[in-house]
């Protein structure tokens, strides 16, 4: 969520964003919700419907155009929605979100739906030089007024009434159907929209929340009463305001979690979550010991694509384990020691799973000392964990030198199942930071820009093929999802070991569309070699990248296209394979901000349904 520092929409000098799962767990079931979704929506697109699932990486990638912006930003401990409102009430701005929930807090200057605004239509204000994008501004205030000037204190109740993402009680179906909600205007929006409507209606004929609360409960049995009244009590207090001053953060660097704090985590841990530099999957780990695998557009007949990272993930457990006496007294305390807990795809449905920590290095069990280790030491376990030789990146970039290792890790699994255009589609794509650097480095006279250039504009071509309507090859797409999760996972190592290898640039490290847009060229009328023959600096980097993971690659991956089968039986299994696994994509109608919008039906209408085209 963004705050804008005034109502004119130039800049977006902070931002703020979600930590964990609140540590009250009581989310569990509205994200298990939101993971089955997901697995059916990742699904509808990998057979040709409609959906939008969003990038593995996106947060980092997101973090990583936020400092290349020079935008301030905190990640938020937990749930960042009550301590966003406060943050915007001090501060006097709007809210920027896609969470509809900021239709319930009480925004002084109001909240504006990022699906309002109209992003492409750039407007001057007249008589100066400065630039303005149309937007639209909730306002409760306006809310109230329309329905009768309702007191707004009443929205929380109202909330809850509806269902949110903290309470959803089966009971409360039973105090609608009983009770008579006014008609309010006419409208074919449907059932629900009717019900909010009706809703707010009835609400605004009541004083007070206690009044509303004691008519809502008359239509309860009586030993419900009392239990649902403090569960509707208690969800409504998460739309008041917090404690925490965010604030001091952007003024000191650092702010006051309380309930970060009572859980006594190390000071670093709490600054590296503060700054973005450690992922909410970390604090899930820490302080639940149970972490949510997402699904992505990956072939759900196979096992999902994370379990190819699990070495990874049982390391990151181990260093995680007896961190504060305080997290004994969690409620996850139940699990077995040594043990965490992963929510994970099961064909087309979600599973917990328990997974035992890996014993990590006596001089690592220490989190709160984790940061005094040498650089050698750290470096030794990180790649260890991917079963690398540091020698072996000794000729890779620095910036490469974690995908790069990876990338062996990955070679090395047999469930990935890669095939040498796989792993060459993933080279010529990590080419692509190294080829903008090219161009547009201080130094790009002594090299042949022209070369780069045209390099570069041909792997922009092929990107820009890969989009609406390409057909996807599903197998191809699951090996791909399984290296998207060891990158990340092995990102998320590098963190918490305080980046023992330098963080790449995936703002150009990786592009789906280009990797499958390669994969097609490289199987039909494109070679490797013609590729690059137009710039000799880039086939140079090329062959250090292959030569370092040659060791790692298995046999077969390697062989010339001709030993490893015949070109008429390769031919067949092609064919084969291309009407079998692969699927046309039609993008979806729904954007996805808007999918489990709650209170949408308050905002102005609607803007136009947008299409998702980006080929994951």
């Amino acid at each position: 969520m963004a705050m804008l520092s005034s109502t004119g929409f130039a800049s977006i000098p902070t931002w703020s964003s979600d930590g964990g799962c609140d540590i009250s767990d009581k989310k569990l079931t509205t994200l298990k919700d939101r993971a089955k979704e997901k697995i059916q929506m990742a699904h509808s697109l990998s057979v040709g419907g409609g959906g939008y699932v969003c990038p593995l990486l996106i947060r980092e990638v997101f973090i990583q155009v936020l400092i290349k912006l020079q935008v301030c930003f905190v990640q938020c401990f937990s749930e960042a929605d009550r301590d966003i409102m406060t943050l915007a009430n001090h501060w006097n701005c709007p809210v920027l979100s896609s969470d509809s929930d900021f239709c319930i807090f009480d925004l002084k200057t109001g909240f504006c739906p990022l699906n309002s605004f109209q992003w492409r239509n750039m407007n001057t204000v007249k008589g100066t030089q400065d630039y303005y994008i149309p937007a639209k501004c909730f306002s409760l205030d306006a809310l109230c007024h329309y329905f009768s000037n309702m007191n707004k204190a009443l929205l929380p109740l109202f909330a809850v009434l509806c269902g949110n993402d903290h309470i959803n009680l089966p009971i409360m179906d039973r105090f609608l159907s009983k009770v008579r909600l006014p008609l309010g205007a006419a409208s074919s929006k449907g059932r629900r929209h009717h019900r909010v409507l009706g809703l707010l209606n009835w609400l605004s004929h009541f004083a007070d929340p206690t009044e509303a609360l004691d008519n809502v409960l008359k239509y309860l049995p009586k030993k419900d009463q009392e239990n649902v009244k403090e569960l509707l009590c208690c969800s409504m207090e998460e739309y008041q305001q917090s404690q925490v001053k965010l604030q001091d953060f952007f003024q000191c660097g650092t702010y006051v979690c309380p309930d970060a704090l009572n859980l006594g985590l190390p000071e670093w841990v709490l600054v590296a979550l503060a700054k973005g530099q450690l992922a909410p999957f970390i604090s899930d780990a820490l302080v639940l010991r149970r972490t949510i695998l997402h699904t992505q557009v990956e072939n759900m007949q196979q096992p999902n694509a994370y379990r190819i990272s699990l070495p990874i993930r049982q390391i990151i457990y181990g260093l995680l384990l007896n961190v504060s006496p305080q997290l004994e007294n969690m409620s996850w305390n139940s699990l077995p020691p040594q043990t965490f807990s992963e929510v994970e795809r099961v064909n087309k449905t979600i599973k917990t799973s328990i997974v035992d920590a890996v014993e990590v290095p006596k001089d690592h069990c220490d989190l709160s000392k984790l940061t005094e280790l040498s650089l050698a030491r750290r470096l030794i376990l990180l790649l260890e964990t991917l079963k690398v030789k540091q020698t072996i990146l000794d000729t890779v970039p620095a910036s490469l030198k974690l995908p790069i290792a990876v990338t062996c890790y990955w070679l090395q699994h047999t469930e990935a199942k890669a095939k040498l255009h796989h792993l060459q589609a993933l080279l010529l794509g990590m080419l692509m930071g190294p080829l903008h650097a090219m161009i547009n480095g201080p130094d790009k006279k002594y090299l042949r820009e022209d070369g780069a250039k045209m390099l570069y504009e041909e792997l922009q071509r092929m990107k820009e093929q890969t989009r609406p309507g390409t057909r996807l090859d599903l197998d191809t797409a699951h090996i791909f999802c399984q290296w998207q999760c060891c990158l990340q996972m092995g990102m998320y190592l590098n963190q918490l070991l305080s980046t023992p290898l330098p963080e790449p640039d995936l703002t150009r490290l990786y592009s789906g569309s280009l990797v499958h847009g390669l994969c097609r060229q490289l199987l039909t009328s494109t070679s490797v070699e013609s590729l690059l023959s137009m710039c000799p600096e880039a086939k140079q980097l090329y062959e250090h990248l292959f030569n370092a993971m040659r060791a790692f690659a298995p046999a077969a991956l390697l062989l010339p296209k001709g030993k490893s089968n015949s070109k008429k039986k390769r031919q067949k299994k092609q064919g084969t394979n291309r009407s079998k696994n692969r699927v046309g994509t039609i993008s979806d109608t729904r954007c996805w901000y808007e999918a489990s919008n709650r209170f949408g039906p308050l905002m102005v209408e609607n803007t136009e349904e947008h299409q998702a085209s980006e080929l994951e």
